[in-house]
């Protein structure tokens, strides 16, 4: 007997449906049913933050989320950041800063870096390490990734003065 469902969400912005079975985590509906290969799976205890993924503007581990609950959620991954042809003021900052090395950790920091700059636009270095110490980088890149966040916030600022 299947356990399947469908369940409908948005995904980067475009309404869609898909059949998931009760144990299948929202990393490997991305992966297998979407092609979305940026949420990567490493630790698959939620620990690292290689599979961050935001469900409704709050960061989730991919790895421990199950799917089967997501029905109407909104659902954003690192491929549906970038607007049109320009990428978000945090993947760039990030490129910009040279916040990455093998770049397998990179998505899940850019992802918890917008959120935490959708809600404190100017954060503090104690704001950046709390809400970065659930992401792990084994290439050491940290101080480069504490100067991203900072260049992304400034950024942000900059363009939110504009507007």
């Amino acid at each position: 007997m299947s356990t399947a469902r469908t369940i409908r969400f948005k995904l980067n912005g475009e309404a869609v449906k898909v059949q998931v079975e009760a144990s299948d985590t929202l990393v490997e509906v991305l992966q297998n049913k979407f092609d979305l290969k940026g949420a990567r799976e490493s630790c698959s205890q939620g620990l690292c933050g290689c599979c961050t993924i935001l469900v409704d503007k709050a960061a989730v581990a991919g790895c421990l989320t199950l799917a089967w609950f997501l029905d109407g959620a909104d659902i954003q991954t690192i491929e549906g950041l970038a607007q049109a042809d320009a990428l978000d003021p945090v993947q760039q900052a990030f490129i910009d800063a040279g916040a990455f090395q093998c770049g397998f950790c990179t998505p899940g920091f850019i992802l918890m870096t917008k959120q935490l700059l959708d809600r404190t636009p100017d954060p503090s270095d104690d704001d950046i390490r709390h809400y970065l110490v659930g992401n792990l980088c084994r290439c050491s890149a940290y101080p480069e990734i504490m100067a991203a966040v900072k260049l992304a916030a400034s950024r942000r600022r900059d363009l939110a003065s504009v507007t």
